[in-house]
C-alpha cells in the first residue's frame, strides 16, 4: 500500500467553496477528477503513486464530499469553469486531468473547452457519452427479479452504516480496504432522526443525470490532445439467490446486448479521439484504479512520461 501524507484544503471558486487533496510532488501537475458520488480521498492510495514524478492533486466537485451544495451549477459548462478556476488559485498553467466514472464528462468538455490548459487525458472507466447507457440497463432481465432480503435496522453508527453498504453493494465489498472507510467518511451525515444517510441531497444526483447522462453529448475535441482510456470488461457473478433460469437470461443478455454496446462505444470514443491509446481489462472493475491499480499505474506512467 502506498501511503499518504496529502495536504487536504480548500479554494473559493466560481462563488462556491471546494475541497481538494495535494500530494505535493515535483514536475508536471497531475490533476485527479471524481466519479458521482466520489470525494477526492477516493485516490488517497493510488495518486501518490505518481509524486515521484509530478505534483498530484485531486478536486472534490460541488455537491460532493466535503466541498459546498450549491443548489445550482450541475451542468458541464459550470464544472469546467469550476476546474478552470481551480487551476488559476493554484497557479497551474497546464495539467494532464485523470477522471473516473462520469468525471469523463469534465475532460471531453475540458479539453473541448480549455485545450491549450491539457497536457494529456486519462479516462479511467469514464464514459463521456452516456445517452443509450440507460436504454441498455433497462434491458437486463434481473431488473424484474426481487431478491427478498432480511430488512435491516437504519443505521445510527458510522460502523452499521459501512456493513449496509458492504451488503448491498458487492462490487465495493470484494474490494473494500481502509481507503472506503475514509471515502464514505466524507460521504454521509446523520439526519434529524440520528440515522446515517448520504451526504449528497436528491437535487444534486438529479440534476447530473439529466445534465451529464441523459442530456450530454460530447462537444468536440478538436486539439490533437494524447489520451488514454481504460475499459474493464466486468463480469457480475451472480449469487445463489437468483435461479438458474435468471442466470441463463442474464448470461444472454451480456452477451448479446451488453457487451456489443461496449465494443460500440470503444468503437465511437476511437473514432472521436483517434490518438486515444484504449487499455481493455479483462475481468476489470470499474473503480479499476483501486482493483487493478499496479496495471493502471503502469499504463499511465508509462503514456504520461512519453
Amino acid at each position: 500500500m502506498h501511503t499518504s501524507n496529502q495536504k487536504s484544503d480548500f479554494v473559493n471558486v466560481n462563488g462556491i467553496r471546494l475541497h481538494y487533496l495535494d500530494w505535493g510532488g515535483t514536475g508536471p501537475t497531475l490533476i485527479f477528477l471524481t466519479g458521482m458520488g466520489s470525494s477526492a480521498y477516493i485516490f488517497n492510495q493510488f495518486a501518490p503513486r505518481f509524486t515521484d514524478k509530478f505534483r498530484v492533486l485531486a478536486l472534490t466537485r460541488r455537491g460532493h464530499g466535503d466541498s459546498d451544495y450549491p443548489e445550482t451549477g450541475y451542468d458541464a459548462d459550470t464544472l469546467v469553469e469550476d476546474i478552470r478556476q481551480f487551476m488559476d488559485r493554484l497557479k497551474v498553467e497546464k495539467t494532464s486531468l485523470a477522471g473516473h466514472s462520469l468525471a469523463g464528462v469534465e475532460l471531453t468538455h475540458f479539453a473541448a473547452t480549455y485545450p491549450e490548459r491539457v497536457e494529456k487525458l486519462i479516462y479511467l472507466e469514464a464514459l463521456d457519452d452516456r445517452r443509450r447507457e440507460q436504454a441498455i440497463h433497462a434491458q437486463n432481465p434481473l431488473n424484474t427479479v426481487e431478491i427478498k432480503r432480511e430488512e435491516s435496522a437504519p443505521p445510527r453508527t458510522f460502523e452499521e452504516y459501512i456493513a449496509n453498504v458492504k451488503r448491498d453493494v458487492p462490487e465495493f465489498a470484494a474490494i473494500w480496504s481502509e481507503l472506503w472507510d475514509e471515502e464514505l467518511s466524507h460521504g454521509v451525515t446523520v439526519n434529524e432522526d440520528g440515522v446515517y444517510v448520504d451526504r449528497m441531497p436528491a437535487y444534486v444526483e438529479q440534476a447530473m443525470v439529466k445534465n451529464l447522462i441523459k442530456d450530454y453529448a460530447p462537444k468536440k475535441v478538436t486539439a490533437p490532445i494524447p489520451a488514454l482510456c481504460f475499459y474493464g470488461q466486468r463480469k457480475r457473478k451472480l449469487t445463489d439467490e437468483y435461479t438458474a433460469e435468471q442466470k441463463a437470461a442474464f448470461d444472454i443478455f451480456i452477451r448479446e446486448v451488453r457487451d456489443p454496446f461496449f465494443e460500440s462505444i470503444i468503437a465511437e470514443f476511437q473514432s472521436r479521439f483517434p490518438q486515444a491509446r484504449i487499455v481493455v481489462i479483462p475481468g476489470g472493475h470499474h473503480y479499476c484504479f483501486i482493483a487493478q491499480a499496479e496495471q493502471v499505474q503502469a499504463e499511465m506512467r508509462k503514456f504520461l512520461l512519453e
